[in-house]
């Protein structure tokens, strides 16, 4: 997924939740947009080298959006919109052996009366709903999700299992914007509950997709799967 040109910076810091102030290269000191609602535990230090996209439409309050973090010697992916995106344009390409055989994706597709998952595959033997999480946060080599307890995100465990009992397959697909992480692991420190809804998802049929992404400030590329360890 090609990225627009980037303004570099250093983040000053994370206002809330959804705003940054950034001080980027030129000394203009910004306030921009930031696309996580996460904790992004390790990737809002004050001081870090950031990248910031740049709006020129109308009406919009804030021109920058912050886009990437330089964290532990490599660039970290931390807006929520990408993974939707990179993941839409891999599925159409085929790239995923695990889903390659469908021939139609659709988007934002519901489940049930009060549900909605990332993508609907169709054209298989089996018509396959994927779930898709961000995952920023890593330690030690090891990707962790979620950064912060995820009530949502519980709940769309609930959903693929239910999903699966109905015949159907049922993915929850995480991917890591970062590459200094060489295995996958629920974060049990932070959302017990997640881990162990992960490890009963798995147990009644859910399959786990790990999917690694090389982030630069030109591109942003699915370039490998890694092994989950959900097990308690």
């Amino acid at each position: 997924m090609k990225m627009p040109p980037l303004l570099s910076g250093i983040l000053i810091k994370r206002i809330k939740r959804f705003l940054a102030e950034i001080r980027l290269d030129d000394g203009e000191e910004i306030i921009a947009h930031c696309p996580n609602s996460g904790s992004m535990l390790g990737c809002d230090s004050p001081g870090s080298r950031v990248l910031v996209s740049v709006s020129e439409r109308p009406g919009r309050r804030y021109r920058h959006t912050w886009e990437m973090v330089r964290v532990n010697g490599v660039w970290v992916g931390i807006n929520t919109l990408v993974p939707n995106r990179l993941i839409h344009e891999t599925l159409l390409q085929r790239r995923l052996a695990a889903f390659s055989d469908y021939t139609t994706v659709r988007r934002e597709v519901p489940w049930g009366a009060h549900s909605r998952l990332d993508f609907l595959l169709s054209g298989g033997r089996r018509s396959c709903y994927i779930e898709v999480k961000n995952v920023t946060l890593a330690q030690a080599g090891v990707a962790y999700f979620p950064d912060a307890v995820t009530e949502r995100g519980q709940k769309h465990l609930r959903d693929l299992q239910e999903i699966v009992r109905h015949g159907h397959r049922g993915v929850i697909l995480f991917l890591v914007q970062r590459m200094d992480a060489e295995r996958f692991m629920p974060a049990r420190f932070i959302d017990p509950e997640y881990a162990r809804l992960l490890s009963e998802s798995r147990e009644n049929g859910v399959e786990i997709v790990v999917c690694q992404a090389l982030v630069t400030p030109e591109e942003i590329t699915v370039v490998k799967l890694l092994e989950p360890t959900v097990s308690v």
